[in-house]
């Protein structure tokens, strides 16, 4: 876990009349409403979207999906305005949780970069202590 991970927003402004609305083939009463995220979100971002999106308390059947630089959203138009609410509040979760994994990420590297520089001096001691013998046994008497 080295890696640095970025935040994901919906588009800003979004340009309403280029978004994508049809209806869905399983849910009668359903819409599919792509909405545009800023960029597309890296693995990291997705993962911990789908963890915040699935343990709310809203979870809404799973109808919520990142497909590229997209968000899917499935939902009736009577609750439209609920779920568009509750998607800004899961994106505003996981953007927190990307904060949080690289403090870890970052923590985690430095950490690694101490141990290295242990190591790297550990071993210039060691050839330093060689040299030193090296000398001594070939020293002209």
């Amino acid at each position: 876990m080295t890696e640095m991970a970025r935040k994901v927003k919906l588009l800003q402004p979004v340009d309403i009349d280029i978004i994508t609305i049809k209806r869905d083939y399983y849910f009668s009463s359903a819409y599919i409403i792509d909405l545009p995220l800023d960029s597309t979100p890296d693995h990291v971002w997705q993962d911990i979207f789908e963890w915040e999106w699935k343990s709310s308390r809203h979870l809404w059947d799973r109808k919520l999906f990142t497909i590229g630089d997209k968000l899917r959203l499935v939902t009736t138009a009577n609750e439209i305005e609920e779920k568009l609410d509750w998607v800004k509040r899961v994106i505003e979760q996981t953007n927190k949780g990307i904060e949080e994994y690289n403090q870890e990420a970052e923590a985690h590297r430095a950490q690694i970069d101490e141990e290295v520089k242990k190591q790297i001096l550990e071993e210039e001691a060691r050839v330093a202590r060689i040299r030193a013998i090296l000398r001594k046994s070939f020293a002209v008497m």
